[in-house]
This record gives C-alpha cells, structure tokens and sequence, in this order.
C-alpha cells in the first residue's frame, strides 16, 4: 500500500499541525471541519504556518506555493472516500470521535487506514464499531507538532502487522521518531508523565514545598526544561484532568486519580495558560507568576 493522499480530521492546534507537516513531507492533505467557519481559520492556520517558515527562510516561496496546491478541505466526512490515510484530531471525546469514524468507514475504499490522534483514549473502542479494525491504530503526535519529534503508534490486538508496518513507515516519513504501544490507557508518554504531575499537584495541595520551588527543584535538579506544574498549565489543565480520570478508571490505582486541588482549579475553569490562570497567573506569558493558594 502507497499513502498519498493523507485526511486529517479537526483543524484546532494539534491537526493544523499534522496537516502542515504532511504537506512540507511531500504528502497531499484533505482537511475537515464541522462548518465553514472552522474550516477557514484552520487552513489559514496551516497557511500562516507555511508562510512563517518563509519568513525564516527553511522554505522557498514556490515550495509554500506547492504545498498550498496539494491542500484541500471539506466539511462533508463523505468526501474523504479517497484518501488512503485519516488521521482524526478532534478533542478527546470517545463519542465524537467514534461518531467520526463510523461515517467514514461508510464512505471510504475498504483499502483506507484509520488513525486515531488520541493521548489516553482506547483505540479498541473506535476500531470495533467501524468494519476496518485490523486498518486502524492510534498515532499520537505531540504538540508542537513541528518541534515534537516523537509520535506513538499504537497498535490493538486486531490491527494487521503490515498496516503498523506501514504506519511506522510513514511515521519515519514525516521525519519523526515512532514508538510502538500496546492499545493500553496512557500509551507510554502519558502513562508516566502523567502521574508525575499529579505528584506535584499534591505536594502542592498538602504542602510539601512552593510552586516555585516543586518546578526549579525537577528543572535544576534534573535539567528539565520546565517542572511539573508549568508543563500542566501548559498542557491545559481540563486535559490533565480527563486524562488522569480515564488512567484511574483503567488501573484503580491511586496514583492515576485526579488531586483535589486539581478537581478544584478545572471546576473554576483555571485551566492553565490558555485560561490565563492555573498554577501561575499567566497575564503575562513571558513572566508567568506562581498562584499563591493560600496553603
């Protein structure tokens, strides 16, 4: 099987991402959102992406040009019928995303791969309601995408040796660095990360140390190049939040449930950075300021 036209599915951060990155690796990308609206602002995302490496001088003009020319986007799932891989990116709900691909495994050739960008959610649960589960893996890129060398591959025990073949192939294709998983909650990355910043979350919450002091202990003393709960709010909190919900509910071990003090800041919608406030004010990103919660 030969990938050439590759479906990505979502165009917020994360599939913006992939879909300028499939197109700087020489691939064709068909695009889609909900609506028009999602649709514009996300292929003026890939655009603008494009047209900053321009400006920086890693591409020429007339390879912006050309890339723009293999990009397209539509807001009808059917019209994806003819791409040979989708990758879906939509936000982590297992219904929406199991929506997506039942009306794609209706419309698409029997020959096209499905792939689930997912960071914790079960890759078993999409692939058994579609009539393609042995063409369908999780590829979980990380964010930036353009920066992020790795990408998880995530294989079930109905996907066909060949079609993890391929995707690792493609993966290589795209200049990143795969890593196989089993089809387990966590992956590999999130499986260890996430606990760690659950670690200092409850250092926080029972006193352990400052903010301040949790994150420069684990980047000075480990040469991390953020600590803990700046790369939460980074993240986004409601994310941490969902992620480590669906860790304990696989494992029942306590280290996967989410601290109060967590619960607490996503139930006040201090999300992180992109609310503004987490575990620091970030009223001025480039001088984030630790939240003194009065612990």
């Amino acid at each position: 099987m030969t990938i050439k036209q590759v479906g990505v599915v979502g165009l917020g951060v994360m599939g913006a991402g992939i879909a300028q990155l499939v197109l700087q690796t020489g691939y064709a990308a068909l695009v889609n959102e909900m609506d028009k609206n999602l649709l514009n602002k996300g292929l003026n995302r890939i655009k603008t992406g494009l047209e900053k490496l321009c400006e920086k001088g890693k591409i020429k003009t007339e390879d912006k040009d050309a890339m723009l020319q293999r990009l397209s986007g539509t807001v009808n799932l059917s019209d994806m019928a003819s791409c040979d891989l989708i990758i879906e990116a939509v936000f982590e709900d297992i219904n929406v995303k199991t929506e997506i691909f039942i009306a794609l495994d209706k419309a698409c050739k029997k020959e096209t791969v499905f792939a689930s960008n997912t960071s914790s959610l079960p890759i078993s649960k999409m692939a058994v309601q579609t009539s393609r589960r042995e063409k369908f893996i999780g590829l979980h890129f990380f964010n930036p995408v353009a920066v992020m060398p790795l990408v998880e591959v995530i294989k079930t025990i109905a996907t066909d040796p060949q079609i993890l073949e391929i995707a690792i192939n493609f993966v290589k294709s795209l200049g990143k660095y795969p890593i196989v998983a089993k089809d387990n909650a966590g992956f590999i990355v999130n499986l260890f990360l996430t606990p760690y910043m659950l670690d200092a979350m409850r250092a926080v919450g029972e006193g352990v140390a400052s903010i301040n002091d949790i994150d420069m202990g684990m980047k000075l003393g480990c040469n991390h190049p953020m600590g803990p709960l700046m790369l939460a709010d980074f993240i986004g909190l409601d994310v941490i939040n969902n992620a480590s919900n669906i860790l304990f509910n696989e494992y029942k071990e306590k280290r996967y449930a989410p601290p109060p003090l967590l619960v607490k800041l996503v139930t006040m919608r201090y999300l992180g950075l992109k609310s503004g406030r987490g575990f620091y004010d970030w009223s001025d990103p480039k001088n984030p300021v630790p939240v003194d919660f009065g612990i």
